[in-house]
């Protein structure tokens, strides 16, 4: 019995044994090794990308790219090198600030006095002192950089916003780019004023109002020329030493060369005491000395008064309170300054007078006449 049931328990275990399985020969879903991807043609209907091939304008546009950038680095760097050298050359040539403040050119200027010794004539180039931006009236400083250079204690010499905004305006009147508004700083506007550094040679052939019309003369190559020259003052000068000179040196009409002389020309005041209308109205001058002169037009002379005081209370120089007192009592000129008749006399005088002492005088001369 017993070795009939242990065969019997072999052979259900036989038949219980499942059968042995073979790895399938094809590819298998599961695991096992991924068969190996077929290279996917570049062409056909295939799902690969195709590779992009540059037209010819692409391929041109590109190489002028990489034209222009190599060679637009490399004419920058030359000429970073030509301007650091033209700044350094303007820079050696400047003199210390206090040799600035006046002309070295001797001029002389007559003041003809009447009978009772009152001016009533001016003739020459009158150049009322030295003056510097600690003495002046602060009214004064502010007027001139509300008008003339809002920027002045924030930029390095040039403005370019200031040149585009200009270059702008002038085209859109009608006028060349440099034509009209120079945009020009006050540091550039004393370059000008110091003619690049260029000096007055008599032996030159050139009369010197011809040599001063040259040196006003707005082109692209004087543009570019005050660049270096407008760095080079920033660079030896304080700001209040270049405001300084430029007040010495500016002309504001009537024959007036500094705003000293035009103080006591047109208020008989001193720079040091002007009221901020009369402030504006001397920086008015500084567009067009002639046309603004209050001794020619007083009406035309208070209208741009007004409106740099406008610009001197929007940029904080003034109050509310301050700018419309300032408009309410408006710069009133010096009796001198009113007094129209004696023109003929005083021309009389300096053509009959010696030479040494009216036409030729290099020195301040006041001549007492007769007239009544």
């Amino acid at each position: 019995m017993a070795g009939s049931s242990g065969g019997a328990d072999r052979g259900r275990r036989t038949q219980l044994r499942a059968p042995a399985r073979r790895a399938p020969s094809g590819p298998s879903k599961g695991g096992g090794r991924k068969p190996a991807r077929k290279p996917r043609r570049s062409g056909g209907s295939g799902g690969g990308r195709k590779p992009v091939r540059r037209g010819p304008l692409r391929r041109l546009f590109g190489w002028l790219l990489r034209a222009l950038w190599a060679v637009g680095w490399r004419a920058a760097a030359v000429g970073a090198i030509l301007l650091a050298g033209a700044v350094a050359y303007d820079y050696s040539r400047l003199p210390p600030a206090a040799e600035m403040l006046a002309d070295g050119r001797v001029r002389g200027s007559v003041t003809l006095l009447d009978k009772d010794g009152r001016p009533f004539a001016w003739r020459g180039e009158q150049f009322g002192g030295v003056i510097t931006a600690d003495t002046v009236s602060p009214h004064l400083k502010h007027a001139i950089v509300a008008t003339e250079d809002r920027r002045f204690y924030r930029h390095f010499g040039i403005d370019p916003r200031g040149i585009l905004r200009a270059m702008i305006v002038n085209i859109r009147a009608g006028r060349g780019p440099f034509s009209g508004q120079g945009g020009s700083t006050i540091t550039q506007q004393l370059a000008k004023l110091l003619c690049l550094g260029r000096r007055y040679d008599p032996a030159s052939g050139i009369s010197e109002a011809a040599f001063e019309a040259d040196c006003r003369q707005t082109t692209l190559w004087r543009k570019i020329k005050e660049v270096p020259y407008a760095l080079a003052l920033e660079l030896r000068y304080s700001k209040d030493e270049i405001l300084s000179v430029y007040m010495n040196r500016a002309y504001l009409g009537a024959g007036t060369k500094g705003f000293e002389a035009a103080a006591q020309r047109y208020f008989g005041k001193s720079a040091r005491n002007l009221t901020p209308a009369e402030a504006a109205m001397l920086a008015g001058l500084l567009k067009a000395p002639s046309y603004y002169a209050p001794t020619r037009n007083l009406e035309r002379a208070r209208g741009r008064a007004a409106v740099i005081l406008g610009l001197m209370r929007d940029q904080g120089y003034l109050t509310e309170a301050e700018y419309r007192d300032a408009l309410a009592h408006p710069a009133q000129l010096s009796a001198e300054a009113m007094r129209r008749a004696g023109g003929w006399f005083a021309d009389w005088v300096m053509e009959a007078g010696p030479a040494f002492l009216t036409r030729r005088t290099t020195e301040d001369v006041i001549i007492r006449t007769t007239f009544d």
